[in-house]
């Protein structure tokens, strides 16, 4: 493949993903980024978590980590919580409104998806999954 189609492709995938998080920023009003979202997607699925543990699930520095985390503490979102058998290791929890504000903001996401992929025919949906997954492989 040429190098120049590899280039438009890519661009056009980063184009799309770009879209998507400007239209959801847009409809999303509780003055979070997309990172906050995946941070309390990662405490609803595996629990109360170090902040390393996170920055390295989800390719994040440490420090991106924690200046995202005072966001979701602040905002009552999540919680810290201080390991009771060596005070210096702290976890971060969700909070029944943080859980509260990562099924809104999934709701949001999957409408934004849903109105994305309603332009193409199911023939197209079924190449482009099919792309993904040998791209996935």
């Amino acid at each position: 493949m040429e190098e120049q189609t590899i280039f438009e492709i890519i661009h056009n995938m980063d184009k799309i993903t770009n879209k998507l998080i400007i239209q959801w920023n847009k409809l999303f009003y509780e003055d979070l980024g997309v990172s906050h979202i995946l941070i309390l997607a990662h405490l609803m699925v595996s629990g109360n978590s170090r902040p390393s543990d996170i920055a390295r699930t989800l390719g994040l520095t440490p420090a991106m980590v924690t200046h995202l985390s005072e966001k979701l503490v602040r905002k009552q979102l999540a919680v810290r919580i201080t390991d009771e058998s060596d005070r210096r290791v702290i976890y971060l929890g969700i909070t029944e409104k943080g859980s509260d504000t990562l099924h809104k903001a999934e709701e949001y996401g999957k409408e934004l998806r849903r109105n994305l992929f309603e332009r193409l025919t199911n023939e197209e949906k079924d190449q482009l999954l099919s792309i993904f997954e040998k791209l996935n492989e």
